[in-house]
C-alpha cells in the first residue's frame, strides 16, 4: 500500500483490480439478487451488462414482467456499474441514493437485457444511466441512478 497522506493508504493497482473482479459474485451472493437470478453478461470498467432469464413467477399474467422486477434489475446493474471501476480506498459502504424509471415497453416471455454506464462519477456520487431491452432490442424501461459510496 502508498500512503495518501494523514495518515491514509491508497491500495495498488493490482489490489483495486482484485476487489473489482469480486464485485460480480457478491452482488450474486445477495438474498434477493441471488433469489431474482440475473447473470452478468459484461462487467467492464463503468460499464455493465445483466441478463434476466424469464420466469414465470417474475410475472403479472404468466407474460410480462412485474415492474418491480424490472427496477430491480435496473438498481443492480447500475449498482454494479457504480463499483465497477471504483477506487475502494474511498470506501466501502454504498446506497442508491435516487432512481428514476421510464416504463416505455413490455416483453412478452422474453429475458431482459439490462445495460448501465457511468455517465459521471464525484466525490461520492455515481451517476449511472441505465436501459432495459428484451432479447429482440425492444426498449422497455429507461432510467438514470445516483449511488453512494464512502
Amino acid at each position: 500500500m502508498t500512503t495518501t497522506g494523514a495518515g491514509e493508504s491508497a491500495l495498488s493497482d493490482e489490489q483495486q483490480q482484485q476487489m473489482r473482479r469480486a464485485v460480480p459474485d457478491a452482488m450474486l451472493q445477495t438474498p434477493y439478487v441471488g433469489w431474482l437470478g440475473p447473470v452478468f453478461e459484461h462487467f467492464g470498467p463503468d460499464e455493465v451488462v445483466m441478463r434476466l432469464p424469464f420466469r414465470h413467477e417474475l410475472t403479472n399474467d404468466g407474460a410480462r414482467y412485474h415492474g418491480g422486477v424490472v427496477a430491480a434489475l435496473m438498481d443492480t446493474t447500475a449498482a454494479a456499474a457504480a463499483w465497477s471501476n471504483h477506487d475502494f480506498s474511498k470506501g466501502t459502504r454504498a446506497s442508491t441514493v435516487s432512481m428514476s424509471v421510464q416504463y416505455v415497453g413490455a416483453a412478452d416471455r422474453s429475458d431482459l437485457l439490462c445495460r448501465a454506464r457511468v455517465v459521471r462519477r464525484g466525490r461520492e456520487l455515481t451517476f449511472v444511466d441505465i436501459t432495459v431491452t428484451d432479447t429482440a432490442d425492444k426498449l422497455l424501461a429507461h432510467g438514470l441512478q445516483t449511488y453512494r459510496i464512502v
